[in-house]
Order: structure tokens, then sequence, then C-alpha cells
């Protein structure tokens, strides 16, 4: 499916019955990543898997940054009219589940953040200068995003006043003192760090990340 919103055209898949949980997939990648994931949430939760903008099947040759992206988040959401959402996001998807929260802080019934970055500094130095040679080569715009952006500060997190789980990986991308940053911002977050994963291990085509969404939703 897709709607018209904040000038782009966002695809989107819907699955499932209950309150709506939305899903934010990380840079490079689709909706699809949340296969296994939608599967064990459906009979729990309406689910939403968006295509960000530039990505998948949604709009591709327009701007991108991560304010873009969490504008259209908060755009799909009212222009589907959903109440107190869910929204869960993955890596760049993460961020993007900030950014909303910290714009809309009415918005979201929870707010499920893994490994997330605050600041380029929050990924780990060999992954940075990694993307720092792609984008000599390709000068692809997701990537040059992600070496210039986000700019999260503690101040900004703590305008999130929903209950928040901040999930990493033991062996994530991302700098461990981050992810302990976003939790220990935002009022009230619980920080669950992930012994034997990695970025996505638990997230990609993987039924891990839902048991720990239901269980953490389940506590509330």
């Amino acid at each position: 499916m897709n709607v018209q919103v904040n000038g782009v055209i966002l695809y989107y898949e819907k699955q499932g019955s209950g309150p709506p949980l939305v899903l934010l997939h990380g840079n490079g990648e689709d909706g699809r990543i949340f296969d296994r994931t939608a599967e064990v949430l459906a009979p729990h939760y309406t689910v939403y898997t968006i295509d960000s903008r530039c990505h998948g099947q949604s709009s591709r040759d327009v701007p991108l940054s991560y304010d873009l992206m969490a504008a259209d988040v908060l755009a799909f959401s009212k222009a589907l009219k959903l109440e107190k959402p869910v929204i869960c996001g993955f890596s760049d998807g993460g961020i993007v589940a900030l950014l909303a929260a910290i714009r809309a802080p009415e918005l979201p019934g929870a707010l499920i953040a893994c490994g997330a970055n605050t600041t380029p500094a929050g990924l780990k130095w060999p992954v940075r200068l990694g993307m720092a040679l792609r984008y000599l080569v390709c000068r692809e715009p997701r990537t040059k995003m992600m070496l210039c952006q986000p700019q999260i500060s503690p101040a900004m997190l703590g305008r999130i006043q929903v209950p928040t789980l901040v999930l990493c990986g033991a062996h994530d991308m991302i700098r461990p003192a981050d992810s302990r940053a976003i939790a220990a911002a935002i009022p009230g977050a619980r920080l669950q760090e992930l012994p034997h994963e990695g970025h996505g291990t638990y997230i990609v085509h993987s039924p891990k990340l839902a048991h720990l969404v239901l269980a953490f939703l389940r506590s509330l």
C-alpha cells in the first residue's frame, strides 16, 4: 500500500489486529527485514512496516535526512489516524524513532530504539572509516547522512516522555557508551544489552526482536 505524506510517497505493509505498532528499518534496507518480527507481533498488534524515503518502494530521488524521515513518520501516523502507536526502529530507524518522539512527545504510546546512535561519533571508528571510504567512491546521499548526522543532545532526549526500551548488541557497530547515554538521558528508559548479538542479528529476518518487544510492552 502507498500513502502520500510530507511531499513523498511511502510504501507500507499492514498486518495483524490490535493497537498500532510501527516498524522502521535501517539504512539501505526496507520493511522486508521485519518479516519474522511482524509475523510474531501480528496476533497482538496491527503492525505497519514502512519503507523509508529513498528506500524500497517509497519515493527515491527526494531529499534525505533523519529529520525528514521523522517528519514522514509523524505525517504517516496522522494520515492513517494511528492513536498512540508503539514506534520501534532499528539502526537509522532507531534514530528516526527517537527524533519522532522528540518532535511529538504526545504521539507514541511507547518507544523501542534498537542499535541507534545520537551522533556519528556513536558509530565505532572502523565503521565510520569504512563509510567514509565508501562515500569517496560512490557518493551515496544515505552514506553521507550517516557520516554527518544525527546530532541529538541529551537535552533533546530528555523531552521523550513515553516508556522507552533501548536495545543494543554486545557486538554492535554502535559504541556501547552511546546506547547507555541514550537510556540515561530518557526519563525512565530501560537499557537491554544483548549478549552474543551484533547490530542486526536479532532483528533482520529474525523473530528475536518481536519477543523482546512483547516482553517490554507486557511489562508496562
